[in-house]
């Protein structure tokens, strides 16, 4: 454990202490321990979802298809928020490690405002979609789309809620230096969606681009 992480000797009432305890053979705390065998186990869950879109795009016969509905810039851009919201959430864990409450409060909210801006562009992405006849029961290709990226959505917005929950409790409580591991266990979490997203954004929108242009 770094000691930017570490509860200040003294703090509280035997807080170190109980630190220590919480602290395994690996070095790791137990909650880093969890919160790394929860994103295991989800990059699994993931990566069948993927498989699973994988295998039976441009096996449905039932228009439209996916160069027919997908618009790489919009995505791009999107692509990029989510991006730029990993690197405030490193901002954000640096800024409560310097014990530095009024910038962690920015960057926190900064990291959140631009999960539900790309939250706003699939939302808007969906509904031009919908629009043009891919729903999630029209075709293989809708299911597995909508299930894949939907998923995600789902955990952006939950990412999106434990930000804002943080940024709350730190007006309500005392937060400081010693809740840093806290703030780190969520941009573990924030940085596993981001890159999904850039897997999903490459598999699912780029190699279409590349292999399903009606010209390629």
């Amino acid at each position: 454990m770094s000691d930017a992480l570490a509860v200040p000797h003294g703090h509280g009432h035997g807080h170190g202490h109980e630190h220590d305890h919480e602290v395994g053979c690996t070095g790791l705390h137990h909650r880093k321990i969890m919160m790394w065998a929860f994103l295991g186990s989800d990059c699994m869950f993931f990566g069948s979802l993927i498989a699973t879109y994988v295998a039976y795009v441009g096996k449905s016969p039932i228009p439209p298809v996916p160069y027919d509905v997908f618009d790489l810039n919009v995505t791009s851009i999107s692509t990029f928020v989510l991006l730029m919201s990993s690197l405030m959430m490193v901002l954000c864990l640096s800024a409560i490690q310097r014990n530095d409450i009024k910038w962690f409060r920015v960057w926190c909210a900064m990291t959140a405002f631009f999960g539900l801006i790309f939250l706003g562009f699939q939302y808007y992405e969906f509904s031009h979609f919908v629009s043009r006849g891919l729903t999630l029961k029209s075709s293989l290709f809708g299911s597995t789309f909508f299930v894949l990226t939907g998923t995600h959505g789902t955990h952006v917005a939950i990412g999106v809620l434990w930000l804002l929950s943080m940024l709350f409790f730190s007006y309500r409580t005392g937060f400081g230096r010693e809740r840093a591991l806290d703030v780190e266990i969520a941009g573990l979490y924030w940085h596993f969606v981001d890159i999904v997203w850039i897997v999903i954004f490459t598999v699912v929108y780029i190699v279409e681009f590349v292999v399903g242009h009606p010209g390629g």
